[in-house]
């Protein structure tokens, strides 16, 4: 059985006493640009530094991408391989479906459309189901496999599923100074 996102949250009381602020199944996001894939946003912090012990404190999702000090936590379903060739959506509709659900997202991906492209993020990448192969721009694979992590540290790359089955990954993303 497929593992179902959820997000709890902790904080505090008016009296300063902690406890669960939230408790949900996060709404998936799709988007055309990779068709059969769901987003579970789950928390984010602003760009800057990271705060504790803030009242009602607010997750930051958007834009995609953190800023330098910022973070991001998701979950990624990947859509297994399909052998046969899909059909193209208009580029128009799908940047534009892409800058209204997930801001920030094709912005570090390459204008040809092979998938490779580069952050200026430490992710933290860890696999929870299936397998999921990351390629980087020499031509260097690995696979993932449930309970890897991965640290990419701002290389350039491209995530593709090769199996017959969906992947679920978890990405952990903070923003940081390209050196």
């Amino acid at each position: 059985m497929p593992i179902e996102p959820r997000l709890i949250v902790t904080g505090h009381s008016p009296d300063g006493d902690a406890v669960f602020v939230e408790d949900h199944h996060p709404e998936p996001v799709s988007v055309q640009a990779l068709p059969g894939a769901d987003f579970y946003l789950l928390w984010g912090t602003p760009d800057g530094e990271a705060k504790v012990g803030e009242r009602d404190a607010k997750p930051v999702l958007r834009p995609y991408f953190p800023g330098l000090g910022g973070s991001r936590a998701l979950f990624l379903r990947w859509a297994a391989y399909l052998s046969e060739p899909q059909p193209v959506p208009d580029p128009a509709a799908v940047a534009d479906e892409v800058a209204r659900k997930l801001p920030g997202l094709t912005d570090p991906f390459e204008d040809d459309g092979d998938g490779m492209h580069t952050t200026d993020t430490v992710d933290y990448a860890i696999c929870l189901e299936g397998e999921l192969c990351l390629e980087l721009d020499n031509g260097a694979e690995v696979t993932l496999t449930p309970g890897t992590c991965l640290v990419q540290l701002g290389t350039r790359h491209r995530w593709k599923n090769k199996a017959d089955q969906p992947a679920l990954m978890c990405y952990v993303q903070i923003g940081a100074v390209r050196v």
